[in-house]
């Protein structure tokens, strides 16, 4: 059992419930007596903490508050462990929080490896994953199943996005610095898609690796090939160290943009508006979209000292949208669980009428965003403004067209 990187709380007081359990099956008898359990397998030491960790896991911790801190009379347990982005840890730890401690989703999930590995074993146990930091649309596509939920983006939502508002531009040719990881290799595949349909080229991609110092070679390899775009897929500290070198080569001033496809707010404030300005990104969420946003945002901010970004908001969104379909299905079985999430209409400070679909994708529109210039900024976290807002019917791939055997 994985013990040393185990934090963990219980929310809530409520007075346990009087329900009768004799007329349940046996399996959710013997769930009755304990709390139910959300577990955040996160990054909290390496390239992803930044954009998820500490403040990540308090976004889940204000979902189970904000609903009351309790779920079928018992208090809710939230349980949380370091990946380190390995997938092969986050396997180890994912069995033994299901075999073991009795969790009954898990949420986070920074890369798209380590949540293939933890479907895989959530499906053969039954258990629920909320998918909200994972990118790769494959998770809804050919290896989708009826216990994962794809919450926040998948690289099709940020394809479709990006791509297509400075394709609109007239951006003609591309070339990709590309992650040598699978949501990466998935992310270029779709970028590539809109950018042919839109009669594009590509001219060039170079892979790098996860946790690297020094993309200088890659950089001006993208910089010579005198592309239009450049679309780099790194995240995190790694996004910030590449678009600062990337500054320090002039590529922006020289004339060409760049595209974030896993930028947050949190890589442009570490960057810094200077380096970053006119950075193009797409994201489900900013605080600063709505008095809604702000007011929920600012609450996060007394909290971490920093406003959420996506898979902040959106996995306490997730959270607090599961809390209420397992009151609503009366138990914690996750095909009852789902099922009572997939017959909701969601709404909450990071969707608005969003809806689970069969092949586990929660379908909601998007934003591109552009790093504002200084001279724009009138805050601390006032760091980009929306270009476009992009319709859930452009953001997420038509059923059909994903292959996922669940959807009939």
């Amino acid at each position: 059992m994985i013990l040393s990187t185990r934090r963990s709380f219980i929310h809530g007081g409520a007075a346990l419930a009087g329900a009768a359990t004799l007329g349940m099956p046996s399996i959710l008898r013997a769930q009755s007596g304990k709390p139910v359990k959300v577990g955040v397998l996160g990054d909290f030491s390496t390239a992803y903490a930044s954009v998820g960790g500490p403040a990540l896991l308090e976004a889940v911790r204000m979902a189970v508050e904000d609903a009351g801190g309790s779920a079928l009379g018992k208090p809710v347990e939230v349980v949380s462990a370091d990946t380190q982005l390995k997938p092969d840890l986050a396997s180890t730890i994912a069995r033994s929080w299901f075999d073991v401690d009795g969790v009954d989703v898990i949420t986070d999930l920074p890369t798209s490896a380590m949540t293939f590995a933890v479907m895989d074993l959530a499906r053969e146990r039954k258990k629920i994953v909320l998918a909200t930091s994972a990118s790769s649309s494959d998770i809804t596509g050919p290896r989708c199943s009826p216990y994962v939920a794809h919450w926040v983006y998948d690289t099709y939502s940020i394809a479709h996005s990006t791509a297509s508002a400075l394709v609109k531009q007239g951006a003609k040719t591309w070339f990709f610095i590309t992650q040598d990881t699978v949501a990466g290799t998935i992310s270029e595949k779709d970028v590539t898609d809109v950018i042919k349909s839109s009669g594009g080229r590509v001219l060039g991609s170079v892979r790098v690796p996860n946790n690297s110092n020094d993309y200088s070679s890659f950089i001006l390899q993208a910089q010579g090939s005198k592309a239009d775009v450049i679309v780099y897929s790194v995240a995190g500290a790694d996004a910030v160290r590449a678009v600062k070198q990337a500054s320090e080569f002039g590529v922006m001033k020289g004339g060409q943009r760049m595209i974030g496809t896993y930028t947050m707010p949190d890589d442009i404030k570490a960057m810094g508006l200077d380096v970053a300005q006119g950075l193009i990104y797409a994201t489900a969420f900013d605080w600063n979209l709505n008095d809604e946003t702000r007011a929920y945002s600012h609450r996060f901010l007394a909290r971490t000292g920093k406003m959420p970004n996506m898979n902040m908001a959106g996995s306490y969104s997730a959270v607090l949208s599961y809390l209420k379909a397992v009151e609503a299905a009366g138990n914690r079985d996750a095909d009852q669980v789902m099922a009572k999430l997939r017959g909701m209409t969601l709404n909450d400070v990071f969707v608005k009428n969003g809806k689970l679909r069969e092949d586990g994708r929660m379908a909601h529109g998007m934003y591109v965003m552009e790093a504002k210039a200084p001279s724009q900024s009138t805050g601390e976290w006032d760091l980009a403004k929306v270009l476009a807002e992009v319709s859930t019917e452009t953001a997420v791939r038509p059923l059909a067209a994903g292959n996922c055997p669940l959807v009939k």
